[in-house]
């Protein structure tokens, strides 16, 4: 990894600016900063001798004069957020100002060659800032007066294969795919303009993103919002298991419940989620009913969610819980068992991780060049 060059608190604070806008003159980055026009005018000067930025053409202002643009420069870098999903494996590296560089996707067992295609289709010479690996655990909270959540987390033999592909010396932190997701939905999804809500991803797993005051909620063992650990069940004569509820509310006993129901009149039975959605919304009346219960099962946990957060509003994601045909039943249960909330579905879908986990790395990539800040010599 190329170290970023030492810089002053200005030139600090104006490439921040610049990362977070893409585009900016003088005037506009003074006033986004908070800074006078000669002191942008000496950190621009600063970041274009060490190439983080780059003259981008004029524009006109408001008094007939062109003024120059600035983006990032050449040696901002890039940065990479991989997302080891249950079947799939999404890359995506991104240039510090957010714009999409490189994707690519495969299969869980294939990951390592997936982030060498992203990595191979990032720009020659940009340096590598961070890497977010979304991962389908517990990640330990950060520690006090530190951005860096190292890659210390029980992420298993997946990310053991993962970790050869990625270059020696650059940052990885390690997040949870859920909180990723949750975060993606908040700036870019079904949560834009709402600063507290709960992420519930329904689907092999279940797990629950926290968000209050714009920001998501890890907890102090980083596992808040881990729905797996709810006793279950809950009455007189039944022990409660470890992960019980995942196991009854997860796709495959879904699909397990879906063929023990189904009668042999009805053709063969969906050996997918997919497939047994897409037969619920033709009518077929066995699929109906297993989904119509789902739909039930999901409304009762987002009623455990909203008796604790009262969050206003929960988004439903995940390989079975976006689909949309849950949202009447989902809604129905919710208002038979607790108070008002919104139930709306994800609009980014699959996509909710690898999106919010290159949010995070971009955030992170542009701390890398601005936490060296300081007086030059």
């Amino acid at each position: 990894m190329a170290r970023a060059p030492r810089l002053t608190e200005s030139a600090g604070a104006v490439f921040a600016v610049l990362a977070e806008c893409g585009r900016a003159t003088r005037p506009q980055l003074a006033s986004l900063a908070g800074l006078s026009k000669p002191t942008v005018s000496s950190a621009v000067a600063e970041l274009e001798g060490v190439r983080l930025a780059a003259h981008s053409g004029t524009a006109s202002s408001g008094t007939g004069r062109n003024a120059a643009v600035y983006r990032l420069g050449p040696a901002a870098g890039a940065v990479l957020a991989v997302d080891l999903g249950p079947a799939l494996t999404r890359v995506r590296g991104c240039a510090l100002d957010g714009t999409l560089l490189a994707e690519a996707t495969g299969s869980r067992a294939g990951a390592a060659e997936v982030v060498r295609e992203a990595l191979d289709a990032l720009p020659a010479g940009a340096p590598l800032r961070t890497i977010v690996v979304a991962v389908g655990d517990v990640t330990p909270p950060r520690k006090e007066g530190s951005g860096v959540r190292p890659a210390t987390a029980k992420a298993g033999p997946v990310f053991d294969a993962v970790a050869v592909a990625l270059p020696p010396g650059v940052p990885v932190h390690l997040e949870n795919n859920v909180n990723c997701a949750a975060l993606a939905e908040l700036h870019e999804g079904a949560a834009r303009g709402r600063n507290t809500f709960g992420y519930l991803r329904i689907g092999v797993g279940i797990g629950l993103g926290i968000v209050v005051g714009g920001q998501v909620l890890s907890g102090a063992n980083g596992a808040a919002g881990e729905l797996a650990r709810l006793p279950y069940p809950w009455d007189d004569g039944r022990e409660p298991r470890h992960e019980a509820l995942e196991e009854y509310i997860g796709a495959r006993s879904l699909l397990r419940r879906a063929a023990e129901a189904w009668p042999d009149t009805d053709g063969p039975c969906p050996g997918t989620a997919e497939q047994l959605f897409a037969l619920a919304a033709q009518g077929r009346a066995a699929a109906r009913a297993v989904v119509d219960r789902h739909a039930v099962d999901v409304g009762r946990l987002a009623a455990a969610v909203t008796a604790v957060l009262d969050p206003g509003l929960v988004v439903l994601g995940g390989s079975t819980g976006a689909y949309p045909q849950l949202l009447p039943g989902v809604r129905a249960e919710l208002a038979r068992l607790s108070w008002p909330t919104e139930v709306v579905s994800s609009t980014l879908g699959d996509l909710g991780t690898v999106v919010g986990a290159a949010r995070l790395a971009v955030s992170r990539g542009v701390q890398t060049v601005t936490q060296v800040v300081g007086t030059k010599d």
